[in-house]
């Protein structure tokens, strides 16, 4: 995809797909800011946010297209998964549901995207009422996708899910995150300017 503000790092577009309220803009805005989003607003549409990690190999770029999870927006979603290069598909293992439609979301992606490599994530692992426990989750196995079971509020597996897909695009297996020269530890991740070069 071609951006008026061409940046010189790899960019990569990321479909994030799930249902509604499963954490998906809560997981990017914390890449993003640092910050912990308490209250639920549900996205409309598609959100497309920046996000670049320093690696061994040099600094990447993914574009992170968080798409609406609620029903309504069923119809708009196949273009906004065209071009896509990567995805996560999200769930909430504290609503049975979410999990239950995984297997739709991952047809939907692949009829449109195929061979991206995927992560399947289960979200807010930290939260006491687990409703989908870790034995109960068997779908990834089935289609050979990598599984993270991840907590937005609490930063476990924060980097995970992009360092596997950093990992496969790149194709190197070796390759790690690096703290960037700019930032400190704990600080948000930054997007890198046309002027970084």
């Amino acid at each position: 995809m071609a951006y008026a503000n061409q940046v010189d790092c790899p960019t990569f577009k990321l479909v994030i797909v799930g249902d509604g309220g499963t954490g998906k803009t809560t997981f990017v805005k914390r890449h993003l800011t640092g910050e912990f989003e308490k209250k639920y607003e549900p996205t409309i549409g598609v959100e497309v946010h920046p996000l670049d990690f320093h690696t061994s190999c040099g600094k990447i770029r993914f574009n992170c297209w968080d798409t609406a999870g609620q029903e309504k927006f069923g119809g708009l979603r196949d273009g906004y998964y065209i071009h896509g290069q990567c995805a996560i598909i999200m769930f909430d293992v504290t609503a049975r549901l979410t999990y239950k439609n995984v297997p739709t979301w991952h047809r939907d992606l692949c009829r449109v995207c195929e061979n991206i490599p995927i992560v399947l994530c289960g979200n807010k692992v930290d939260v006491k009422n687990r409703q989908v426990k870790a034995k109960m989750v068997t779908f990834h196995r089935k289609k050979s996708l990598q599984y993270y079971e991840i907590s937005a509020k609490s930063n476990y597996n924060f980097e995970k899910p992009f360092l596997y897909l950093a990992r496969k695009l790149a194709g190197d297996p070796n390759l790690h995150f690096v703290e960037s020269p700019a930032r400190s530890a704990g600080s948000p991740h930054r997007p890198c300017s046309t002027a970084e070069a």
